[in-house]
């Protein structure tokens, strides 16, 4: 698929918006401890636009209960404890990937979107030190951001390489899973996305993803500019859209859950197989 215009502008969009989250996150940790608990709220309150709840607008001021479920994706089961600061500040995802991944001592995971690193760091907990992930992300400031987090807890089997989803720099069957939270709507081409990520798993590997989509007709109102695909909304597609990408990228049992609701755009969390 040829790249125009429109793509690279909302490419760029993306881009800025990301960067400023990290580039915020990298000032906290050398600012004086007094300004912490801004800084906390400023970026959460980013994160929380990033779900089906309040997904659609870049800019928007999140409420304190939204800033709060920011982070309450990961508290079921999922220990914060030991996952630096920075990374959960950094977090905008709309789900907890890790926790439908199926995850095994000693497994390759690949984090598609990575940002500061938070799903890297609790899957690397459960593939432990023989396991290796890797996280991918298109933004130099968030690589930055997930390579000082890593260095915070000395996380020796996990990895960040600055990249894109749509051509990933990996070699053909290295990993047994990849996950992504609320990243691959943000593509403007996503079924080269899905193409990639059937070619770098292994036979038998798993994908498993959060991201917003639409379960009903997508009205044209919200597929909006460049700005407001970077909030999230303007970028998701139909289920029936998203299932058949994966599917047409050669995955089996490509399936997806999640709730209805009155808005027609929903967090689900989709999972599909490579065949053996």
């Amino acid at each position: 698929m040829t790249t125009t215009e429109s793509d690279r502008a909302i490419q760029q969009a993306v881009s800025d918006r990301y960067a400023g989250i990290a580039e915020r996150q990298l000032a906290t940790q050398t600012a004086e401890p007094g300004g912490l608990q801004f800084e906390m709220a400023a970026t959460a309150a980013e994160a929380a636009c990033c779900d089906d709840e309040c997904c659609g607008d870049a800019t928007a001021e999140a409420s304190p209960e939204e800033i709060r479920h920011a982070v309450k994706l990961y508290t079921d089961g999922e220990a914060l404890a030991s996952v630096p600061e920075g990374a959960v500040n950094a977090s905008l995802g709309c789900g907890n990937p890790v926790a439908i991944a199926e995850l095994s001592a000693g497994e390759r995971v690949l984090d598609l979107g990575s940002g500061g690193g938070i799903d890297c760091f609790i899957a690397s907990k459960q593939v432990g030190p023989g396991g290796e992930v890797w996280g991918l992300d298109m933004t130099p400031q968030m690589i930055r951001l997930a390579r000082r987090n890593a260095e915070q807890v000395d996380a020796a089997n996990v990895q960040f390489r600055l990249g894109e989803i749509e051509d990933m720099p990996f070699e053909e069957g290295y990993f047994d899973a990849i996950i992504s939270n609320c990243v691959i709507n943000l593509s403007t081409d996503k079924a080269r996305v899905f193409r990639e990520a059937f070619r770098v798993l292994k036979p038998g590997g798993r994908l498993r993803v959060s991201d917003i989509v639409w379960t009903r007709d997508v009205p044209v109102a919200e597929r909006g500019d460049s700005e407001a695909w970077a909030g999230c909304i303007a970028g998701a597609l139909p289920l029936a859209e998203y299932l058949g990408h994966i599917e047409s990228a050669g995955f089996l049992d490509a399936s997806a859950d999640y709730e209805e609701n009155e808005r027609g755009i929903a967090s689900a969390y989709v999972s599909a197989v490579k065949p053996a």
